[in-house]
């Protein structure tokens, strides 16, 4: 009696639970809130840039290399968690198209790709090594004072902030990765005595002389980063370097608000398809699989629940192949109920009691169930990390997150709420609610 009161407790907890975060998910979308449901371009519209990037630094003509990294740090500032879901793509060679959903607002969409530093290192040429500093800037611009090595933001690793051991002052710990520390290292081995400018955002930050080869890749900024200030401007600068430093410089050109190409229809008829689904499948459950098809339309609304939920709080932005995702979800989370159902008629069949039946149901579909969502999430997961196209990495995510919420919804609500059910000297009535089918 105990067990069993404590089986249907958890239950109770189980449903109050599920009502609290559909709750939240209906109370939020009602309310002007910020866990509103982001929506996609496609569907609620969003901010449009392009950018004209200056390759002619570019060492060697490697425009297309520079172009595809700069268009991956550029999607790593504006889709840090990557479910944002922009369109970031290069066009006409030399420039960056930027689409930015649920962003309607230029100023912030400016400011999202506008934190992200340009790092460079130039050689100041020779014939200015022997000038003062002011005589060098005087009248002269860059490109005719310094020379590209080719060594940007594209190499680097990892930056840090870091404190001089005698003076305190603050400074930038710079780490490039190994192709940057083998061209940092040829640079200062084949250029001792000159000055190598560190250019920030297209100003001087700092010209040290060389010295000696360095080896490891490892540099720093220094200079500029005074008091407290200096400190808050440096840990600012780290972070923004390690989400990454732009390799060449960019200039916006053009912006422009874009209208939602599928809008309010196909945000209603993703609900309806949604809500169809949801009532098809609850009607199939409860006329072929009886007490357990009711119980498994609860546990499907829990399963709705949390979904909806974690869209909110992570959250998701929710595109049209995203939607349907999450409805394709929905068949893998009755699919597992399913096996459940057919597994436990089978014990019931072969004359066991209630109880056992039911745990050994769970028992027998537990491998198929294991199975048949592994090999989901191994498709999903390729699908994410090996598609380039952001809308296919959107309905991975979506339909990832259904398949990891549907084993929680039929492993632990399915299982809880079936074995509430369950009491000693279960006769004919409870036999026939958990039998399935038309017949008796």
């Amino acid at each position: 009696m105990a067990i069993m009161f404590k089986r249907r407790f958890w239950a109770f907890i189980l449903i109050v639970l599920a009502a609290a975060v559909g709750y939240f998910v209906y109370s939020t979308n009602v309310k002007d809130s910020k866990y509103n449901f982001k929506l996609g371009l496609d569907l609620n519209g969003g901010t449009e840039l392009i950018y004209q990037a200056d390759t002619k630094d570019v060492v060697g003509g490697d425009v297309t290399s520079a172009m595809e990294t700069l268009r991956d740090v550029i999607e790593r500032r504006v889709n840090v968690f990557g479910v944002s879901e922009p369109v970031i793509q290069v066009e006409s060679g030399e420039r960056l198209l930027v689409e930015l959903p649920g962003v309607t607002n230029i100023d912030e969409a400016v400011k999202m790709i506008g934190l992200t530093p340009s790092l460079e290192f130039k050689l100041l040429k020779k014939e200015f090594e022997n000038a003062t500093s002011s005589d060098v800037m005087a009248g002269k611009k860059n490109d005719e004072l310094f020379d590209s090595t080719g060594l940007t933001g594209r190499l680097l690793e990892k930056s840090s902030v870091e404190f001089s051991g005698t003076t305190g002052d603050t400074a930038v710990a710079l780490q490039f990765n190994s192709d940057g520390a083998k061209l940092f290292a040829e640079i200062t081995k084949n250029n001792i005595g000159r000055h190598l400018a560190i250019f920030l955002d297209g100003d001087i930050k700092s010209m040290p002389v060389i010295r000696e080869e360095i080896k490891g890749g490892k540099a720093s900024i220094s200079g500029g980063f005074t008091g407290s200030a200096g400190l808050k401007e440096a840990k600012t600068l780290v972070n923004n370097l390690n989400l990454g430093a732009l390799p060449v410089p960019i200039e916006l050109i053009s912006t422009q608000t874009v209208g939602a190409s599928l809008g309010n229809e196909a945000v209603k008829a993703s609900m309806h398809a949604g809500l169809w689904a949801f009532l098809i499948i609850g009607i199939f459950l409860i006329v072929w699989y009886r007490l357990p098809g009711v119980l498994a339309v609860i546990a499907l609304a829990i399963y709705t629940a949390i979904n909806l939920a974690l869209f909110k709080l992570i959250p998701v932005t929710m595109t049209a192949a995203g939607i349907a995702g999450f409805i394709l979800s929905m068949g893998m989370a009755v699919d597992a109920n399913i096996l459940i159902f057919e597994r436990t008629k089978e014990e019931l069949k072969r004359g066991r009691e209630l109880g056992d039946a039911i745990k050994e149901g769970f028992a027998r579909a537990w491998l198929s169930i294991r199975d048949s969502n592994i090999s989901s999430l191994i498709t999903a997961t390729i699908l994410f990390f090996f598609s380039s196209t952001p809308m296919v990495k959107g309905f991975a995510l979506v339909f990832g997150m259904g398949v990891l919420v549907s084993m929680f919804s039929a492993i632990t609500a399915t299982r809880t709420l079936l074995l509430a059910m369950k009491h000693d000297g279960a006769g004919k009535v409870m036999r026939f609610l958990f039998s399935s089918g038309i017949s008796k």
